[in-house]
């Protein structure tokens, strides 16, 4: 299986078309997006090419290839113009293709976090998480459960890039990279 991962995209259109240029080039089967995709909250400032419209346009050309879930920056609202879900507080995908199967979990981070996390999953499994901004990829040798946070695509806080990033998930392999800044 292979999956672009996106999170915080906060309404930026300009951020988007470059992921999206990724997923092109990649041509994953899966976008994974781990929520607040149309708007920037009170906490962040409006990021560069803020045009949520023009988000769910590209967004709902993909439909078929997303996954996503539901950020704190998200409103039911918002489903009125995204043509694929995006309500869930989580989603578990099963990657059976990989050398041995694997479970992969996506959520935003804003209810289950790291420190508190609620489910108990196999060795093995990812879980994809959002929400800080801050681009993370860590295994943890007591659990075997990898922990990637892809960063922001328009508001990125530091991590692995200080500039916007995504990961990608290639058959149990997973990157974080630079998307690029403005």
């Amino acid at each position: 299986m292979k999956a672009l991962i996106i999170s915080d995209i906060h309404g930026s259109a300009q951020q988007l078309e470059k992921a999206l240029a990724q997923f092109e080039r990649l041509q994953p089967d899966f976008l994974f997006i781990l929520g607040d995709v149309l708007y920037h909250g009170p906490r962040n400032p409006l990021p560069g090419g803020h045009n949520p419209m023009r988000v769910a346009e590209l967004l709902n050309g993909l439909k078929d290839k997303i996954i996503a879930v539901r950020g704190n920056c998200d409103a039911e609202i918002d489903q009125a113009v995204l043509k694929f879900p995006c309500s869930g507080d989580y989603a578990i995908v099963e990657d059976a293709g990989a050398d041995e199967k694997r479970m992969l979990f996506l959520t935003h981070g804003h209810l289950y976090e790291r420190e508190s996390f609620p489910f108990d999953l196999p060795a093995g499994s990812v879980v994809f998480s959002g929400h800080t901004h801050v681009s993370v990829l860590e295994t943890d040798p007591k659990t075997g459960i990898t922990w990637c946070n892809p960063g922001s695509i328009s508001l990125p806080k530091g991590g692995l890039f200080s500039t916007p990033s995504y990961a990608e998930y290639i058959d149990g392999k997973i990157e974080v990279k630079e998307l690029g800044g403005d």
